[in-house]
């Protein structure tokens, strides 16, 4: 496991304060804003900590306020139904007093049913594909602060970076990615990091066909909704091939939606976030 991992391994181990409480810590002078991989994750292991029996299949969630990655939050759990196989929870977070995200997840034991899904985009396999340090060491002739840092989540961009000049406008982004390093065989664990790596790349098919940049003063952006379906048991340190499109943006919205395969083809989780868009110069139009 590698030391970024590691870190977020510890990031996700809650501490109880009381029952159906539990208190999650961030890491210190990454970014103003908590990231909100992050806090849904967070809010997934304190649901998780709460339910005896069962897997994560579901999870509804809105982002209220902006995250204080300085303070911790506080995960208020509420044990909203224990039925035969399924159990649903509602979780609150909660920093200075206000509520910045709530989530409601559902967790469901093992059952037999008819089965079909869609087919695996035919893409190149993972490690044909640069790390994104080299990548945009090959395409800018260096290597920014932000991708010389360790982080969690080794991710291979299919194409161009999201933000470079000469990429696609197509609203159709792709990715592998994986937890950097082994996980314990943890479920639940394994379920939380690949919620914390979902808010990686929805914006970025948003934002594809358009001329803004998140460091250029010309829009404000930030995740309002995430919505997550594990259809399968998975595992996070195993590549998964993250295939998103965004269908409209309009209002000062945009939406996404992705799926997410294992490497042998099976659907593992759908994915489906709304992002504010709200406009702070004129925008330009791309010929």
């Amino acid at each position: 496991m590698s030391l970024a991992l590691d870190f977020l391994v510890d990031l996700l181990d809650l501490e109880d304060i009381e029952v159906n409480i539990f208190r999650g810590k961030h890491p210190q002078g990454e970014r103003q804003r908590t990231f909100g991989g992050q806090v849904a994750a967070q809010a997934l292991m304190a649901a998780g900590r709460t339910v005896d029996s069962g897997r994560v299949h579901s999870l509804h969630s809105y982002f209220l306020r902006p995250g204080d990655s300085s303070a911790p939050t506080l995960y208020e759990v509420d044990r909203i139904r224990d039925g035969r196989s399924f159990r649903t929870r509602r979780v609150v977070a909660i920093q200075h007093g206000q509520a910045i995200y709530n989530m409601q997840a559902s967790f469901h034991d093992d059952e037999v049913g008819f089965e079909h899904q869609v087919a695996m985009p035919d893409v190149p396999a993972p490690e044909s594909i640069l790390p994104v340090h080299q990548l945009v060491h090959t395409e800018f002739g260096y290597v920014d602060d932000w991708n010389q840092l360790p982080h969690p989540i080794d991710q291979r961009y299919i194409g161009q970076l999201p933000w470079s000049p000469e990429r696609s406008r197509d609203t159709r982004r792709q990715m592998w990615m994986r937890a950097d390093g082994d996980l314990p065989d943890d479920p639940l664990l394994h379920a939380c990091v690949v919620t914390y790596a979902s808010d990686m790349n929805p914006f970025d098919a948003i934002l594809a066909p358009h001329d803004v940049r998140w460091d250029d003063g010309s829009f404000m952006g930030a995740s309002l909704d995430h919505c997550m379906w594990f259809h399968h048991d998975l595992r996070a340190d195993e590549w998964l091939l993250y295939d998103v499109d965004s269908p409209i943006a309009h209002g000062g919205r945009g939406l996404a939606r992705g799926f997410l395969f294992s490497a042998d083809g099976q659907l593992k989780v759908s994915v489906v976030q709304e992002g504010l868009t709200r406009l702070l110069t004129p925008p330009t139009t791309s010929e």
